[in-house]
C-alpha cells in the first residue's frame, strides 16, 4: 500500500497540539486500531513534539501519514508510529481524510487570534534574542580585538623604558620607507648611543643605569611628535627614532636630546629628500645612519652626525652637529 498523507497541520499554539492529538485519537477509532495503546503513544508522542519546538509560537508543520497499514506522525526528520492497524479499505480512508480535511478548515477565530498572537510573541522573543547574542558577540570580539592589541603591544615594548622595541623597528621602519620612497616625502632615521654608559652602570650601580635609561627615555618622548614620529630601544644603551621630516627638523631634535642629556649621547643621522637616489635601498638607509653614528663617537663622542649634508648645511643645525663628509 502506497503512503497516504491523511493530514497536515502547524502546531503552533497549544490548542492546535490538543486538537492534533484528538484528530489522530478519531482517526484510530475510524481504523479499527487499539484506542487504548494509541492513547499511551500520543503520551510520548506529546512530550516529543514538544520537545522539538511544537506550540512555541512558530510554524510547526507535522503530517498524519498511513502506510502498510501502520499510522505515523512525520515533523522535520523524525517519524512516530501512533499505530498498528488491520487492513483497511480504500473508502474508509478517503471519507477519513474528507473528514480530517473539513475538520481543520473550520478553525475558531478566538483559535485564530490566539495563533497569531503567539507567533508574534516569538518573532518579538526571537528578534530580542538574536539582539542579545549579536551584543554579546560584538562585546567578545571587542574584547578579543584588544587583548590582541595588548598583546602585541606588549611583544613590541622594551619592559624597562616603555619604547617601542627591535621588533618594533623593523616592521615600522619598513612601512615608512616604502611610503617615502613611493611618494617622495622627507624621512629621517636617527641613530643614537649613550656615551660611557658600561662606566655609568659600573660606577653607580645597574639601579641607576635603568633610571639613566629610562630618563634617556623620556626626554626622547618629548621630542618626538606622538602618532606621527617613533622612538625605539634596542637594547642595551641603544636607541633610535623615525622622523617623518628633513635632517635639519631631525638635527634640532637631537640637539635638544644631547642637550637635555648633558652632551652625553652621539647620534648619527640619515634622511631622504627630493635629491635621494630613487633606487636607495631599506639596508643602505640603515647603514648610512648607523655608520654616522660610528663617525660620531670616533669624532668625541657627545656630537651629530648627519650623513647626507654638506658642510655650510650642517651648520645649519648648530656647533654640535657636522656632515659626514667632514668627519672623514
Amino acid at each position: 500500500m502506497k503512503s497516504v498523507e491523511l493530514l497536515r497541520l502547524n502546531l503552533t499554539i497549544e490548542p492546535d497540539l490538543q486538537d492534533f492529538i484528538r484528530f489522530l485519537m478519531e482517526s484510530v477509532g475510524t481504523l479499527k486500531g487499539s484506542a487504548f495503546r494509541a492513547a499511551l503513544a500520543s503520551v510520548a508522542l506529546n512530550q516529543r513534539l514538544r520537545a522539538a519546538g511544537a506550540c512555541c509560537g512558530q510554524l510547526f508543520p507535522v503530517s498524519v501519514q498511513l502506510q502498510n497499514n501502520s499510522l505515523s506522525v512525520h515533523w522535520h526528520e523524525e517519524k512516530f508510529v501512533l499505530a498498528e492497524l488491520a487492513p483497511i479499505e480504500q473508502s474508509v480512508i478517503d471519507q477519513l481524510r474528507d473528514h480530517l480535511c473539513q475538520a481543520t478548515e473550520s478553525v475558531d477565530p478566538e483559535i485564530l487570534i490566539q495563533r497569531n498572537e503567539a507567533m508574534v510573541r516569538h518573532f518579538q522573543e526571537a528578534r530580542e534574542r538574536t539582539e542579545r547574542e549579536l551584543t554579546e558577540l560584538q562585546s567578545k570580539l571587542l574584547r578579543r580585538q584588544a587583548e590582541l592589541q595588548a598583546s602585541m603591544r606588549q611583544a613590541e615594548t622594551d619592559p624597562l623604558t616603555g619604547l617601542l622595541n627591535r621588533r618594533a623597528f623593523d616592521e615600522k621602519l619598513d612601512q615608512a620607507f616604502r611610503h617615502t620612497m613611493r611618494q617622495r616625502t622627507p624621512l629621517s632615521l636617527i641613530m643614537l648611543d649613550l656615551d660611557y654608559f658600561k662606566h655609568i652602570n659600573d660606577q653607580h650601580g645597574h639601579q641607576y643605569g635603568d633610571r639613566y635609561l629610562i630618563n634617556m627615555a623620556r626626554i626622547l618622548r618629548g621630542v618626538i611628535r606622538e602618532d606621527v614620529d617613533y622612538v625605539f630601544r634596542f637594547g642595551g644603551d641603544e636607541f633610535a627614532m623615525i622622523i617623518h621630516s628633513d635632517y635639519v627638523t631631525a638635527c634640532d631634535k637631537a640637539r635638544q636630546v644631547i642637550q637635555q642629556m648633558d652632551g652625553k649621547v652621539s647620534i648619527g643621522i640619515e634622511s631622504i629628500d627630493l635629491h635621494s637616489p630613487d633606487d636607495m635601498r631599506l639596508e643602505d638607509f640603515i647603514r648610512q645612519a648607523d655608520s654616522s653614528l660610528y663617525e660620531a663617537k670616533h669624532r668625541g663622542r657627545g656630537r651629530v652626525v648627519v650623513a647626507r649634508c654638506s658642510r655650510s648645511d650642517a651648520q645649519l643645525c648648530g656647533s654640535i652637529c657636522a656632515a659626514k663628509e667632514a668627519c672623514v
